[in-house]
């Protein structure tokens, strides 16, 4: 018997304009279902990386992209580049900060992602990633138990709605006043290893969620050996004995976020500091069997340095900003609903301009935070206009794909990836799962 056809473009345009919660819940569980029965089936990274801080194997470097609008179109284009290349190593992530100016819930981006590999027939584990799920350093110091628990609300909504891979950004805790680096460390290891335990707690049973850690907040100073030793043998005598630690961490090597914007607009060129990256996914490895460093911030850097996250075995690298840049720029991309989301900036971030920013700076820097007011004129956009945006980016991440090894891994990914099928219960009870290697008609 066939499969039956389910129109997975309808459904994303339902799922995003209907405004209703429950009939959102009901469309992210069918395409779940769907999903289950194609063969594919959120799942965390954990046993992967674990076997690369085995020493099993390396070479590569997994890249985790940030999909801020157009997800799912942006998501296809993705698949489509894995099954070309074979990769199986890739993950789809949103940042805590990008729920919110992005306005995807993560229920909605589970079910976009989904959405999308059911589109272009993948098959096999989906890696959906919480990315820096980062803890205010204000907002903890007026309150501490209350910026943890609006932290352990964020993930519980998250696992609960399919992301088995959860990066905990407490390095904004980190105290350089302290004159000893295990002191400059100290809260953020201890407030790491907390959501970790609260992690395991309220992890489906049966999967094991990838978390990751941060030493160095991304476009501060460059992270050191000693900042990682002191981080690690603090988080591990922090965390409950019994309790599975992180499988990476994230340093800083000289990027930030977005790239730094001249005057014009235009981005500077970034000096990352390979050979530090190289030394800390080392030592990650060898001291404490971690899959190696994260670097974050680095999709704007010049093309021809990509390789080289390859050569210094960095474990993971995190992509954002070029692809939003990607969309903005576009021919495809109406220009006069861009000038609508670039006056809404100019209305409502206004106080975000810093004293002698030019505009172009000002609305390279905020344009992200457009997304999600204009949430729903862009999911409207004509198809051929949606398509030609993502074909173009769809180039960027082949060459990405290619330039980071990603080639050939999916064999590997299946030997150390375990497909298992999430069981929803009711609150009252554990949410359990079936170990299952394939999807049934």
């Amino acid at each position: 018997m066939g499969r039956r056809i389910v129109d997975m473009d309808r459904l994303m345009q339902d799922l995003v304009l209907i405004e209703d919660s429950e009939s959102k819940k009901k469309i992210a569980k069918k395409i779940l279902d769907t999903a289950y029965k194609r063969g594919i089936y959120p799942a965390s990274i954990n046993e992967f990386y674990d076997a690369r801080g085995r020493g099993e194997f390396g070479g590569f470097c997994v890249p985790a992209i940030n999909l801020r609008t157009l997800t799912y179109d942006l998501a296809k284009a993705i698949f489509r580049v894995a099954k070309r290349n074979n990769s199986g190593a890739f993950i789809l992530e949103i940042a805590k900060s990008e729920i919110g100016y992005t306005d995807q819930p993560p229920m909605e981006y589970v079910a976009m992602c989904l959405a999308a590999a059911i589109k272009e027939d993948y098959q096999g584990p989906v890696f959906i990633q919480g990315d820096h799920f980062q803890v205010s350093e204000k907002r903890y110091k007026e309150n501490p138990e209350k910026e943890m628990d609006v932290l352990k609300t964020i993930i519980q909504e998250a696992v609960d709605a399919g992301f088995y891979n959860i990066d905990i950004d407490s390095s904004t805790l980190v105290d350089l006043s302290k004159t000893k680096i295990k002191k400059q460390q100290e809260l953020n290891f201890g407030v790491c290893a907390d959501l970790t335990e609260f992690i395991r707690r309220i992890q489906p049973r049966g999967i094991e969620i990838s978390v990751g850690g941060e030493i160095g907040e991304v476009g501060k100073q460059n992270s050191t050996p000693e900042e990682l030793k002191a981080y690690m043998e603090g988080y591990r005598s922090s965390l409950r004995k019994n309790y599975k630690g992180i499988s990476k961490i994230s340093v800083q090597t000289g990027t930030s976020h977005g790239g730094v914007v001249l005057p014009d607009g235009q981005i500077a060129e970034v000096k990352l500091d390979f050979e530090t990256l190289r030394g800390l996914s080392k030592l990650a490895r060898e001291e404490f069997g971690l899959a190696g460093a994260v670097q974050h911030g680095a999709s704007t850097l010049p093309s021809e340095a990509f390789h080289k996250f390859t050569e210094t075995e960095t474990a993971e690298v995190h992509l954002a900003t070029e692809f939003q840049n990607m969309v903005y720029e576009s021919s495809a991309f109406p220009g006069e609903l861009k000038t609508k989301m670039y006056d809404w900036l100019k209305q409502n971030c206004a106080n975000e301009k810093k004293e002698g920013q030019t505009e172009e700076q000002f609305i390279y820097k905020t344009r992200k935070k457009a997304f999600g007011p204009f949430k729903k004129d862009i999911i409207r956009l004509p198809q051929d206009a949606r398509d030609e945006i993502a074909k173009t980016i769809e180039v960027k991440f082949d060459f990405l794909f290619k330039q980071l090894n990603m080639i050939d891994k999916k064999a590997l990914v299946d030997q150390h990836v375990t497909l298992k099928r999430v069981i929803k219960r009711k609150k009252s009870a554990p949410e359990e799962v079936v170990r299952d290697t394939e999807g049934d008609d």
